[in-house]
């Protein structure tokens, strides 16, 4: 019993000499945040639906037997995106990015989406860069609010949100105004 107790006596004191061994030098650097830039961006997004150059076509779509939403897209349906960002809304305006990524219609009652989509910049002061949207985006109203939720280049650690109005729609295309504020480093 006695060799017992001197045992665990050793252990307890070989342990905490491992706590006082173990420390790690760091050195303490002081925090210098770096300024916040606010950025207004003003584009229009040109989606082509159902045509022979189509910039939206679905990729996904539910089978399910009849359209509960009430809406032209029925419910569950996915589309992948490639639209091109103009600097006005007219058709033969400068092209100034590409608007990608994916957006799903996931209202059952509505006809909200929820979207995936990369804006980048091709040409101008932020060619190169990118803003990232993800957000639920309702459809169906003339005005609504997204969210950016990062960036690249330019925008990196971006947030903010955008504006989007739409500003012409018939059965083949959409032109969509986008007023984006980004808030980044």
């Amino acid at each position: 019993m006695r060799g017992t107790y001197m045992l665990v006596w050793i252990l307890i004191i070989c342990l905490s000499q491992v706590a006082v061994q173990s420390q790690y030098y760091s050195k303490s650097l002081p925090y210098h945040p770096k300024p916040v830039k606010v950025t207004n961006l003003h584009f229009f997004l040109h989606e082509t639906l159902g045509s022979e150059n189509p910039t939206a076509v679905v990729i996904a779509q539910a089978n399910i037997p009849s359209n509960h939403n009430n809406s032209s897209v029925p419910f569950a349906t996915l589309y992948a995106l490639d639209d091109p960002l103009k600097i006005g809304s007219e058709h033969d305006s400068e092209v100034i990015g590409n608007a990608q990524g994916l957006t799903v219609y996931a209202g059952t009652n509505t006809t909200d989406a929820v979207m995936y989509v990369d804006f980048g910049f091709t040409t101008g002061k932020f060619k190169g860069s990118s803003i990232s949207i993800f957000s639920r985006n309702p459809t169906g109203e003339i005005e609504r609010e997204v969210a950016v939720i990062g960036g690249r280049g330019q925008f990196k650690m971006a947030t903010g949100f955008a504006l989007l109005k739409a500003y012409f729609i018939n059965a083949t295309n959409v032109i969509i105004e986008y007023n984006v504020t980004v808030i980044h480093y």
